[in-house]
């Protein structure tokens, strides 16, 4: 199995005169450099070279880096065939709830599968250290994410059930932030399930990350992001109080459309188990639930 480092680029050492961040040397390490590396990084070292010089490369460095090219296209394939799965998973019963019920629950669904790039910079930030692609397997769960956004917070439990319920699915951890809310206002159902998928070469048991949230938790998450990646994390402490109550006004909101929604169609308010209490810290989240294995 190769390890994720470059065999391919030039033998070099990222210094503290560099400017490069801990992720790009992530990236220079499996061979993902990006334009903005090498200017940043090399920009002193180049500036007195010859444009048109160039670095030699050997038959057997360009087979090595077809090779690694190949293997991460290899890995990233089985996180898009599980995220695939799911996505037919919550379209069957999107298509189920259209058809043969008075009321569909799912307002849109949406997937991402994280680039390359992503996956280097999460390395980083996990502090991963020589890392090769079955220590990823067992340390990044997000690499394939699929978004299921409801009409109501009833909807969410529903469909929540409804997936991790179905034999082939297994329940890894469960972060429920409806019933505890970040402490910016962020809400959401997160759960990270596990799907086989059969190959040529037999059955792999694929994580996904599934979010579940309300059309109101999800519009105030995009306009939070969006504040956020303007201020580069830095967001005024008053925004930041905005943000805080808006997040309340959201929760206002969803509360009162589903009290409209039940009283329009005569539906009695369905009482739902209350979420269990919070684990100790020794304990995984979802323990409690009998179809969790492990975090």
């Amino acid at each position: 199995m190769p390890r994720f480092r470059s065999q391919f680029l030039p033998e070099r050492r990222l210094d503290t005169d560099s400017n490069c961040d801990r992720s790009a040397r992530w990236r220079a390490r499996i061979g993902i450099v990006r334009t903005s590396d090498f200017h940043s990084g090399f920009r002193s070292r180049t500036r007195n070279v010859d444009a048109m010089s160039t670095v030699h490369v050997t038959e057997d460095t360009i087979n090595q880096a077809r090779e690694l090219r190949d293997e991460l296209q290899r890995f990233l394939r089985e996180y898009e065939f599980g995220m695939r799965e799911v996505e037919t998973k919550i379209s069957i019963l999107r298509d189920e709830f259209t058809h043969d019920h008075a009321y569909n629950p799912i307002e849109h669904v949406k997937s991402r599968l994280k680039s390359p790039d992503s996956i280097v910079e999460k390395i980083a930030r996990k502090g991963i250290d020589e890392p090769d692609f079955d220590r990823i397997r067992a340390e990044i769960t997000d690499i394939a994410g699929v978004r299921v956004t409801c009409s109501f917070v009833a909807d969410v439990y529903r469909l929540f059930d409804l997936l991790t319920a179905q034999d082939d699915v297994t329940v890894r951890t469960v972060k429920d932030y409806i019933a505890h809310p970040k402490d910016n206002g962020y809400k959401s159902l997160h759960a990270i399930i596990e799907v086989p998928v059969f190959l040529s070469t037999g059955a792999l048991s694929v994580p996904v990350e599934v979010q579940f949230r309300t059309i109101a938790m999800d519009f105030w998450a995009s306009l939070e992001h969006k504040i956020y990646y303007k201020f580069s994390n830095q967001v005024p402490s008053h925004l930041v109080d905005s943000l805080s109550d808006a997040a309340d006004a959201a929760a206002e909101l969803d509360s009162r459309m589903e009290r409209l929604h039940r009283e329009a169609h005569g539906i009695p308010l369905r009482q739902l188990a209350p979420p269990p209490p919070p684990a100790p810290r020794s304990t995984p989240p979802a323990a409690a639930d009998p179809r969790v294995v492990g975090v």
